[in-house]
């Protein structure tokens, strides 16, 4: 039954507390596309997703008219295209890309994911050919994100594709340095990738998953930091509890969105990804909650426990408002899009390293990073590794996604713009990786990967 006091309370999260929903996301199976004819095979790529989603925007705009929800994007993710292009007899993947962003623009998204491989265990022909696509990929297309998997708990760590990885993230920046090495902030390298993400960089819609599906991420940071002045100093049991509540509510809402958007759709409800997402807005980060349970700034000793907390307590809450949930759900924390980590990272309170031991907590990884313009591709490579052993070994999700700002050094600031936000150069260790990154090879397996 609904409670009046209930929608009162959402309502104001909405108005005050910047409670919105961050994405409603059309995973879109494309294997049916291959063709040994790239041409044939764009055409058919373009048909299927302006087909697929040709009411998708439509839909959404419509349920945040009639429920005043904001809905702040409309995105479609995709096969990962390694494996809807290996037919092709082609070397050449960019024009793969250049369909998927006239498809995307065509029905009016805000980005479309799967520009992207799977290669923890190891490289096809096809995956080696659209890593070597993402650079210019990236630079002449405007909404298409790319990802790649080097890693899994099963499967180790692929060293030979975080070596290209390293190198792959340079030639974006420079490909991209008119924009501030824009391309690689559409670019994310993760370790145990999840099929059904509805968030960009990183989404792509995986090949267990169905036909089409509708996936949506909710985002509450606001609403999470409102709720804790009420309890200040009182115990974390109680702080935890709360936080459930709250994220009990947003999951709710999300979950109304997600199936009414199914419904109209006439494509199945996937799940409910509940991840405190920030944006640049001032009210709406995870740093500036952080801070609220005690913290003088985010960064500061105490960060990592306090970030398990809020991880956990929105997991507890999200999964007992919906058996759908899925995706990443957790806590975010881009440097570039929360002004709370803005400020710690300007500050000097917040580093790499201890972003490094956040991920061990949180929900992805390092995510939305600027590092100096002269970073080496091995140093890069040798960060990705470090995320992904934290990955592999906790056996959760765990990404990269640096911007090696072209002509940038430690203290400047490197401006995306909407979302993205903008982010200080942090500096990195000077000590070289080059020879760790060039053994090469495969990092195995841990020991509790053989569970079965």
């Amino acid at each position: 039954m609904i409670n009046t006091n209930d929608i009162l309370q959402t309502i104001q999260m909405i108005d005050h507390q910047h409670l919105d929903v961050r994405t409603i996301t059309m995973g879109i199976n494309l294997l049916d596309c291959c063709d040994p004819d790239p041409h044939a095979a764009c055409r058919k790529i373009y048909d299927k997703i302006t087909t697929s989603a040709e009411k998708l925007v439509k839909t959404g705009e419509d349920i945040e008219t009639e429920f005043g929800i904001p809905i702040v994007n409309k995105r479609i993710s995709v096969t990962p295209m390694a494996l809807a292009a290996g037919a092709s007899r082609t070397n050449d993947y960019v024009p793969f890309a250049a369909a998927m962003d006239k498809a995307a623009k065509a029905v009016g998204v805000n980005f479309i994911g799967g520009f992207s491989a799977l290669v923890h265990k190891g490289m096809t022909e096809a995956d080696k050919k659209l890593i070597a696509a993402i650079p210019e990929a990236l630079a002449v297309t405007d909404v298409v994100c790319s990802s790649v998997n080097v890693g899994s708990t099963k499967a180790g760590i692929n060293m030979d594709a975080v070596a290209l990885m390293g190198q792959t993230i340079k030639a974006c920046a420079q490909r991209t340095a008119g924009q501030g090495g824009f391309g690689c902030a559409k670019l994310v390298v993760f370790c145990n990738a999840v099929e059904d993400n509805p968030f960009m960089a990183g989404a792509f819609h995986g090949v267990g998953e169905a036909e089409r599906v509708i996936n949506v991420g909710v985002s509450g940071p606001g609403v999470v930091h409102h709720a804790l002045q009420k309890v200040k100093g009182q115990p974390f049991d109680v702080v935890a509890e709360l936080i459930k509540k709250t994220a009990f509510q947003v999951t709710r809402m999300g979950q109304l969105v997600a199936r009414e958007a199914s419904a109209r759709l006439g494509v199945p409800f996937g799940i409910v990804d509940l991840s405190l997402a920030p944006t640049p807005a001032v009210g709406d980060s995870v740093a500036r909650i952080l801070e609220e349970m005690g913290l003088e700034v985010c960064g500061t000793h105490g960060t990592t426990a306090a970030l398990a907390l809020l991880n956990d307590a929105v997991k507890k809450g999200g999964v007992m408002a919906s058996s759908s949930v899925g995706g990443l759900s957790g806590a975010f924390i881009p440097v570039s899009e929360d002004e709370g980590m803005i400020a710690a990272a300007q500050s000097g309170a917040l580093t790499l390293d201890k972003l490094e031991a956040m991920t061990c907590v949180c929900s992805v990884g390092l995510d939305m990073i600027a590092v100096p313009g002269d970073t080496t591709a091995a140093t890069l490579s040798a960060i990705i590794a470090d995320e992904a052993a934290i990955g592999m070994v906790n056996q959760k999700t765990t990404a990269v996604r640096l911007i090696p700002a072209p002509g940038k050094q430690v203290g400047d600031v490197v401006e995306f713009g909407g979302l993205l936000g903008s982010a200080p150069v942090m500096p990195c260790h000077t000590g070289s990786a080059e020879e760790f990154v060039a053994r090469g090879g495969r990092i195995p397996a841990p020991l509790h990967s053989l569970r079965n």
